[in-house]
């Protein structure tokens, strides 16, 4: 016989008990990396079908940045940021580095969270001026210690995948990646 859920009394947080807390804590624990590596990979798969007039839709793309990443040798945690960088871009077109990073932030390591915050600006540097913008723009993070690894990363990975003849590996392939950096502890918003 299946039990009832358990569930708190209260109606307002701020009338919690600290059992209750932890009764909330432990549930959303027991289903986080599961069920948000899922809702991560729909944002990836919603990308299917959208071409925005590259030659390739923006799922593809993924997988071409992710797979170069991996045959690049580049650690876990920038092949999973190549797989899922795009993944703001059906949220907010125009800002979608910083959403993806926002998603993001709890499982990549620093490195990798930067390398996603950054790219739509470094990634300027290869098509700016063909549409009359500063390619320069990365300029102003010069002294970040991650500097050289966004740069490579929007070379090599980034604005390189956009090819329909490139032999992409498929989502599946990726999965055990996915689910080692989405079944690490979480790295607390504020934690530096």
């Amino acid at each position: 016989m299946d039990s009832a859920p358990r569930t708190v009394t209260f109606t307002r947080m701020d009338d919690a008990t600290p059992a209750e807390m932890e009764l909330i804590r432990d549930e959303a624990a027991a289903h986080k990396a599961e069920h948000w590596m899922n809702n991560v990979l729909g944002l990836l798969k919603a990308m299917k079908g959208h071409t925005f007039g590259y030659r390739v839709d923006r799922y593809e793309h993924s997988l071409q940045s992710a797979t170069r990443a991996h045959r690049d040798g580049a650690r876990l945690d920038i092949v999973v940021a190549a797989l899922l960088h795009d993944i703001g871009d059906d949220l907010c077109p125009d800002n979608h580095s910083e959403v993806a990073a926002a998603i993001l932030r709890p499982v990549l390591d620093e490195e990798a969270w930067w390398i996603v915050k950054h790219h739509g600006l470094f990634q300027t540097y290869h098509y700016g001026e063909k549409l009359g913008m500063p390619r320069d723009g990365r300029d102003a993070y010069r002294d970040s210690p991650y500097f050289d690894a966004c740069a490579h990363f929007c070379a090599a990975y980034d604005q390189a995948s956009f090819d329909p003849g490139y032999d992409s590996e498929d989502l599946e392939f990726f999965m055990p990646m996915l689910r080692e950096v989405f079944g690490r502890p979480m790295t607390p918003w504020g934690a530096e």
